[in-house]
Order: structure tokens, then sequence, then C-alpha cells
């Protein structure tokens, strides 16, 4: 057994070092993001180096449901080979024993990634990447709220107690007080992390009632996607030891601003490592423009992967802390895409669409693929956008059936994300739509039962 703890990451074999493995997750991220695998005994991972699942995980809808999402030969449950990425191993401090959890890679029986599987639709995107002579590089930032515990769909979230006995308060962005009033939660998030190996560049305090965000350092988009995924387990087990949720539903309290997954890119020469998006004596290169052009011209195609769910669309609010066009500007919080303020070598976009609730393989893939057919094609931006960009008109979807119309006619995104995951996607996220399209809301009843 020790020989494959020593290809783990250093994180993972000081966390075991004078300790006996008991157990190893086998885990794959489905399509919305949610870990499926198996647990084995330690002692039976060490002996195997695959194992099988049932590609009808990738069909599965939010609720349990299934897509008809089969190929030709009908839902027959194909058998995927699942095989370990060592180099993902990390702890799963919160267990009553000694865990390790390791991301594995979804092959057909002749060794052909499945293309429906998420973190094999980034890797394609990277990989076209790579063959361009270029190296995608991406930091995302994790918005999301403590909340009281609720088993009530039908009743409103609140937010959490914090140690001052009061409900956490709204428009309290960037108060340190605020983020003292989890502290016991944040204490845990920090220590599941660094057991974890994961780098955090910091956490506020945003502006919704318990809403924190977590920065994590720039890198390869895979690596980060995997953090995201670890993270949004290790947030949530980190609130349940202190009687609260954490949350990553893009808009869970009416009248608070939502939380976003933003994503910076920056795009960087393979072969002489620099910065493409800065020119030798550090001026704006054309590359930077077509970036953003690319993200301006294909992300309303995208949107469908980036807000997922009909309550990602409740985030677009105007003067609520997240977009409602595509405009970009420089260091301006108002616009879709926004240049931050760096030095030249560390010149980035950022892409403030995305919500929380995206998986992140998808939504980093999405963003890239945006702008690497930027990048091919040569699109030309915009104009830089000046003032306040909620004075303009919107111009992203609205809600996710529009979202999914433009998604399923993008034939140009679809050859980069691949042709099959974007036809198994369509499907099951159409049905998850029809699915909530049969639910009468309560504003229905209270609104139309007895006046209309």
């Amino acid at each position: 057994m020790t020989d494959w703890i020593a290809q783990t990451p250093q994180a993972a074999q000081a966390y075991l070092e004078g300790r006996r493995l008991d157990e190893v997750e086998c885990v794959i991220p489905d399509l919305p993001g949610i870990a499926r695998g198996k647990a084995v005994p330690a002692s039976k991972f060490a002996r195997q180096s695959f194992f099988f699942l049932p590609d009808s995980i990738f069909y599965q809808t939010i609720t349990g449901g299934w897509g008809e999402a089969a190929g030709a030969d009908g839902f027959i449950e194909r058998d995927m080979i699942l095989k370990p990425d060592m180099s993902t191993a990390t702890a799963a401090p919160w267990t009553g024993d000694w865990t390790l959890q390791v991301i594995h890679d979804a092959f057909d029986r002749e060794g052909v990634p499945i293309p429906a599987s998420p973190r094999n639709v980034l890797k394609r995107v990277v990989d076209l990447y790579h063959q361009r002579g270029w190296k995608p590089v991406v930091a995302p930032e994790m918005e999301f709220y403590l909340v009281a515990r609720n088993i009530d769909p039908a009743k409103s979230i609140e937010p959490m107690m914090g140690r001052s006995g009061r409900p956490a308060a709204a428009r309290q962005a960037y108060s340190m007080t605020a983020v003292d009033e989890f502290g016991p939660v944040i204490d845990d998030i920090y220590d599941f992390a660094e057991a974890q190996g994961f780098e955090i560049d910091g956490i506020t305090q945003e502006g919704g009632a318990g809403q924190l965000e977590i920065n994590l350092r720039h890198g390869n988009p895979v690596k980060l996607a995997d953090e995201v995924f670890y993270f949004k387990r290790l947030i949530r087990e980190a609130a349940l030891r202190h009687d609260c949720v954490a949350t990553c539903m893009p808009k869970p309290i009416a009248d608070e601003p939502g939380s976003a997954m933003h994503i910076h890119h920056s795009v960087l020469d393979l072969e002489t490592r620099r910065n493409m998006f800065a020119g030798p004596q550090g001026g704006e290169t054309d590359a930077f423009a077509h970036f953003i052009g690319g993200l301006q011209r294909y992300l309303p195609s995208a949107i469908a992967v980036m807000a997922p769910y009909v309550n990602s669309y409740r985030r677009y609010v105007r003067d609520h802390a997240a977009p409602i066009n595509l405009e970009w500007a420089r260091d301006n919080r108002t616009t879709g895409i926004r240049i931050p303020i760096s030095d030249p070598e560390a010149r980035r976009v950022e892409n403030r669409i995305g919500g929380m609730d995206c998986n992140p393989y998808l939504g980093i893939a999405a963003s890239l693929a945006c702008g690497y057919l930027g990048l091919v094609n040569k699109v030309t931006p915009a104009g830089q956008f000046s003032g306040d960009a909620y004075e303009g008109e919107p111009d992203i979807p609205q809600v996710l059936g529009s979202a999914l119309d433009l998604f399923d006619a993008a034939t140009e995104l679809h050859e980069v994300l691949g042709p099959e995951f974007a036809r198994v996607y369509g499907i099951v996220k159409r049905t998850e739509y029809e699915e909530f399209l049969q639910v009468i809301s309560p504003w229905e009843r209270e609104h139309l039962l007895l006046n209309v």
C-alpha cells in the first residue's frame, strides 16, 4: 500500500503520517458536480487499478430523474472504466476515520475518454489550447452563503445565527466583524483546507447576509476545478459542524445578492511562458482583445452551462452585484467582463457571469471555450464601456429556457466542448427545466388563484 501512497501529493502523505489509512473514497464529478462513486477499504484500493460505474450517472438530473440522453442503442447503461488520478488524492478530514478522496477519470473499454464526463470536457478544452501553443491559466472566486438549517422546502431561507446570538447581517461587505461572526466555521474551513493541501488566497465577507467569498491562487484549470469541486464539499462539512448549512445556490435569499463563481483568465505562450495579453513593452495585445471579443460573442450561448438552473437567472438583477450584460471595462464591477488592476505580466480577464451553482469543470471549460474561439477567430470586441453598465440594456438570457435554446444552436461551441457532451447536456437540462415548469409556485397561488 505504501507504494501508491508515495504517489500522492505531499499534503495527503503528511495527513497520514504515523496513521493507518482506513478508507479511500473513489469519486467522479457528475453533470451537476455532485461526487459519485464508492468508498472502498484502503487494502482493496491498493489492489485495484480501476473500477466500474454505469455511464448513466451523466444522464441524471439534479432531482434524481433521468434525461433521455442515451445513444442510438438506447438506455442500456454501459459500464465505464474509472481510473484514479493519484495527483488528486487528498484528505477527507471531517470523517471519523482516516480517509482519502481520489478523483477518477472515465474511459470506455477502448480507453477513449467518456465525452459526457465534465472533467474530460475541461481536459479537452485545455488540450485545444495546448495544440495552439497556448497555456490557459485561471483563478476562480467562490461565493457562498452560511444559512440556518432548513428542512422545509416551503420555508424561506434564513441567515445563520452568528456568535453574537443575532442572525448574520446584510450589507456588511468586507467587514472583519462580520467575518468574526462566523469564526468557528471559518476556522474549520481553514483547517480542512490545510489538511487537503489547498492554498486559500483570502476569505472576505460579501454583501449578503452570511455570504462569504473564498479566492484561490491562479493555476492549471483542471487542478483549480478539482479544488473547487473539493471545496464545495469541504465548506458544507465545516458548516454542519456548527449547526448551519453552506449553500452554493446562487440566489438563496430574496433581495440579497447572488453567489457567483467569477473566473480570472490569462493565457501564456507555451514556448516563452510569457503572458499573451501583455506585449514586450507591457501594452495590451491583439490576443487580449480577441479573448474579450470571444467572451462577448460566445458567452450568451454558453450561459446555460455557467448558469445551469432556474434559480441561476435570479442572480442577474440590476444593481445587485451581478452583471446584466457583457460590456467590458477596466476596474468596473458593473460589467460582465472586467479587467482588474494589475501589472502587465499579471494582466487577466475576469468573467463575472458564472454562478457558484455551476459545475466548476464545465463552468471553466465553457468560459475558456469562448475565449479560445475569440483567439482562433480573431474576434474584435465592442468598445470599452464607460460608466455604470446597469444603465445599459440586458443582453444575456433571462431564463433557462432561452439560454438552452441558444446553447442547442451553438454548433461552433459544441465542437470545442465536444458534440456528444453538448447533446447529453442539452437533453438533461431541458428535462430539468420541463420538470420545473410543472411546479406551481406560492406566488402563483397567492396572486392568481382568486384574482384572475
